[in-house]
């Protein structure tokens, strides 16, 4: 594959063949097969900070200068702990791409509590989560390797949304999304050994081309390091800042189909179903229901409440199928009884051991 934007300035060798996009656009529902089980998470989401070098016309998770604010550690550690009391198992920290000079009150207030940067923090962030017996997923955006490195040990799991590897006027501007720098991301998570979830945005100005293309891209980085574990297939949703009519059930559908056929078996499907109808979507291949949160709201979707778990039942009802909690690190990432591997750290490994409400989990 040429083109993609930033893929050269970040080093990002992917390759897709012609004949691969072919076929992924000839994928329909009638093509794949529906899931025998669906799966979901029990979360607390933790927007760490709202600030962001972003500006997409479609997002309204970003703060302006001035307003932007920071979870304080004292913040972290209540509603973790509220999280793990109605029986979470995840703590999802979220924060825009790296702030920039221009969030100079987040700096200062960084720097008041004895943090050099953003991911410091994240890092000790995710000790309060763990302390509290909740697993760390952390999605806070592009980052270098260095960043990564800081906190992956801490991490059951991470993820970025890839969105697109098109050029879309939705990115557009002097502070536009970097597909190449989105990748790169991506791949790094993968020399590193960190279970990645990753996804597409459908409906912020893409062709089908362009989602065959950002689906290939993301099978070919795990079919080099295997550390994809699900890809969130997203539609885009109207709010405040974006007043496009969203992507229809028939958009969807052939969405969520071509993402099943062009993955391979062992990456889930997953589908957020505050944002998409998931019982109309069932028959085209989708697997997960992503994290749910009992205590706290969507902070990227505030106009879109989580449904209850009876809500996920009723789902799983619809479709025939049942339905299965699991933890933020797929089961086929952790190691066997008394047995090392490249996926988990010592750090999580140990929590997830002494854990009773993960073993739990893991049994059901």
């Amino acid at each position: 594959m040429t083109g993609i934007p930033g893929a050269d300035e970040y080093g990002v060798d992917v390759s897709v063949r012609e004949s691969d996009v072919e076929r992924a656009l000839e994928v329909r529902p009638a093509d794949v097969e529906p899931a025998d089980e669906l799966t979901f998470a029990r979360n607390v989401f933790l927007p760490l900070t709202t600030a962001c070098r972003y500006t997409c016309t479609y997002c309204t998770y970003y703060d302006v200068p001035g307003e932007a604010s920071l979870l304080s550690p004292g913040e972290i550690r209540e509603q973790c702990r509220a999280g793990a009391e109605a029986g979470c198992t995840e703590a999802l920290f979220t924060f825009g791409d790296d702030p920039d000079d221009r969030y100079t009150a987040v700096h200062d207030q960084l720097a008041e509590w004895g943090y050099d940067s953003i991911h410091e923090y994240l890092r000790a962030a995710c000790e309060i989560a763990l302390e509290e017996g909740l697993l760390p997923h952390a999605n806070p955006g592009d980052q270098t390797r260095a960043q990564m490195e800081l906190v992956a040990d801490v991490n059951a799991s991470m993820g970025v949304m890839l969105e697109t590897t098109a050029d879309v006027q939705a990115h557009s501007g002097s502070r536009a999304k970097n597909p190449g720098q989105r990748l790169h991301t991506i791949r790094t998570a993968g020399e590193l050994g960190v279970p990645f979830t990753t996804g597409i945005l459908v409906g912020i100005g893409e062709s089908w081309r362009d989602r065959a293309e950002s689906l290939l891209a993301i099978r070919a980085l795990h079919e080099r390091y295997g550390h994809v574990q699900e890809v969130i297939v997203q539609p885009v949703s109207p709010n405040e800042r974006w007043d496009e009519a969203p992507p229809d059930e028939a958009t969807m559908r052939r969405a969520v189909a071509m993402a099943r056929g062009v993955l391979p078996e062992s990456v889930a499907v997953q589908v957020p179903p505050n944002l998409a109808d998931a019982r109309a979507l069932l028959d085209c291949g989708v697997e997960d229901l992503g994290g749910v949160s009992p205590v706290t709201e969507d902070y990227i979707n505030p106009d879109y409440a989580w449904p209850a778990v009876r809500e996920l039942e009723d789902i799983a009802d619809h479709g025939g199928v049942g339905l299965r909690e699991r933890l933020p690190i797929y089961e086929r990432f952790l190691p066997d009884e008394g047995v090392e591997n490249e996926w988990v750290s010592e750090r999580i490994g140990e929590a997830i051991r002494d854990g009773e409400r993960y073993r739990s989990v893991l049994a059901d």
